[in-house]
């Protein structure tokens, strides 16, 4: 056994693992905890523009969900669990995807959020004449709360270096194996004993019965994309590529929860009256964003369920596309629920 006294004067690096450190089944929980404040709230509605009632206003809130809370952007707390999620990811290259999120309760200000993350999967790419070695890593994502209460659970997809550029690690597990189904029973419990007539007595406008399946809106008016480091300090989130722009290709990555958080304040233009973002049957990575980018939000209504007591879950599909000076590039492609009154 090593001396630890003889390690004390020894040069460390503080830095995630590589591609061929990771192992299926190994476990990190060790990010620190985060009770979601008013100062949270504010400082991510001010990056991405937040516009969901049930955030901005208390009282509704109160009213739609009892027991005087007011509720947590979802973009928010899905920002923070991929935060935290980040021990495992910080010498992340890109992300590719995201699947079956679904929020099973509704965190409000003033609850605290724990994050675990799985190793579940890796596969490394073929090589690339030029390019170094990478790998994918599937993590699966777990959320609770200060009562260890389910929040969320789902899958991301992250790319990441290999120590050796030329290494082979014989990784090769079925990425498409990775589930995007979401359970129809637990996507209605999820919002099960909300006062849905409340927010419908309360807030005029679109009602879920006059929404149409098929219907399309191109959201005129794109967001530039600012404050990337901050968002990413804020949820905690430890990659590389989202604070150093020295690293990759001298361009700071912006974290992939700022552009979904765009696109969600994109929703909200084109629905107003939307009372939450209740689950993702996924989200695809197409492209790279950067900031200064602009982007700007397609958005189809693929299907609408009824819920039972009122109120429908409204099937989303969210396309955003940058723009970089004379450059477009489609950057996303998300699906998403949504709860209408």
């Amino acid at each position: 056994m090593s001396d630890p006294r003889a390690l004390a004067g020894a040069e460390r690096r503080a830095a995630g693992p590589f591609f061929e450190e990771l192992e299926t089944g190994q476990v990190e929980g060790g990010a620190p905890a985060l009770t979601l404040t008013d100062g949270h709230a504010a400082v991510h509605q001010a990056i991405v523009g937040d516009r969901l009632r049930l955030a901005l206003d208390g009282a509704l809130s109160a009213q739609v969900l009892g027991g005087g809370a007011r509720l947590a952007h979802p973009a928010l707390v899905c920002d923070v669990a991929i935060g935290q999620s980040t021990l495992l990811t910080q010498r992340v290259i890109g992300n590719l995807f995201y699947r079956g999120l679904l929020l099973r309760r509704a965190p409000v200000i003033g609850d605290t959020l724990r994050t675990t993350s799985e190793v579940v999967a890796l596969r490394q790419n073929r090589p690339r004449e030029g390019r170094a070695a990478t790998g994918l890593v599937v993590l699966r994502i777990r959320t609770v709360d200060q009562e260890d209460r389910r929040v969320l659970d789902f899958w991301r997809c992250a790319m990441l270096p290999l120590r050796d550029s030329s290494g082979v690690t014989g990784h090769d597990d079925d990425l498409d194996a990775i589930p995007s189904q979401l359970d129809r029973d637990a996507l209605r419990a999820a919002v099960e004993g909300w006062d849905l007539g409340a927010f419908a007595a309360a807030v005029p406008g679109q009602r879920a019965s006059e929404l149409i399946e098929g219907s399309r809106w191109i959201v005129e008016g794109g967001d530039v994309v600012s404050a990337a480091p901050e968002l990413a300090r804020l949820s905690l989130n430890i990659a590389t590529a989202h604070h150093d722009e020295t690293r990759g290709s001298g361009r700071r990555l912006v974290y992939g929860g700022h552009t979904i958080g765009l696109a969600a304040s994109h929703l909200t233009r084109a629905l107003p009256n939307l009372v939450t973002i209740v689950a993702w049957h996924g989200c695809d990575h197409l492209g790279p964003v950067f900031e200064g980018d602009t982007l700007f939000s397609e958005i189809e209504l693929e299907r609408i369920e009824a819920l039972p007591a009122a109120g429908a879950l409204a099937h989303l599909r969210c396309r955003v596309r940058a723009v970089r000076g004379d450059e477009h590039a489609d950057v996303l492609d998300w699906r998403v629920v949504g709860v209408m009154a």
